[in-house]
């Protein structure tokens, strides 16, 4: 009887521990943030030089953007061609799914060449949750995972971090129509926790 009853305790216990432990892969990321600061792809269109990476064209640009008059103007990268510089296509500001799911922010589409296009947020900030994903939806306010289906919608990557400036490009050729907003959503449990509704982005000045 009590070899029977090990039998049946041992699965039991190995259960129960997986099940704490997917407990706490979907719960502990509401108690943390993950921040994550990228630059804006200044170089995108420049002219590296041979004996500079591309790492260190955006390095010497963001410095440029941050302290121009005190930055050697030779030493920069030229551009490619006039007129080439990114250009926002498309912006809007995140705001919260529900009173528990919330973002803020903003998500603006750059364009870097023709068919080239990246999506950059600022001042970004979302509740954490486990595998989290940056979508692009056909619908302008999608709210949950049947609106998403129902109007379509491209996956971008996963979410880099829930705080911060972060980059995620766009697959070649993307068709600007087709980008009604950008969903922050939680893949496991597919639910949106935050939306940015797209319009176009003010012409430069």
């Amino acid at each position: 009887m009590s070899i029977l009853r090990y039998i049946l305790i041992g699965p039991a216990i190995i259960g129960a521990i997986v099940l704490l432990l997917l407990a706490w892969w979907l719960v502990s990321p509401l108690f943390s943030d993950d921040e994550v600061v990228e630059p804006f792809p200044y170089s995108a269109n420049a002219v590296v030089p041979r004996d500079m990476s591309q790492a260190q064209v955006e390095a010497l640009m963001a410095e440029a953007a941050a302290a121009p008059e005190v930055l050697d103007v030779a030493a920069m990268p030229s551009a490619a061609a006039p007129g080439e510089a990114p250009v926002a296509r498309l912006s809007g500001r995140f705001r919260d799914a529900d009173a528990f799911h919330r973002g803020s922010g903003t998500a603006d589409i750059y364009e870097l060449g023709p068919g080239r296009y990246t999506l950059r947020l600022d001042t970004f900030k979302v509740t954490n949750g486990p595998d989290l994903r940056v979508l692009l939806a056909a619908a302008p306010d999608p709210e949950d995972f049947g609106d998403l289906t129902a109007a379509g919608y491209t996956e971008l990557a996963p979410l880099k971090g829930n705080l911060g400036a972060q980059n995620y490009d766009l697959p070649a050729d993307f068709d600007l129509s087709e980008a009604q907003s950008v969903v922050i959503f939680c893949h496991p449990f597919r639910v949106v926790f935050s939306v940015a509704t797209l319009a176009p982005a003010p012409a430069p000045a």
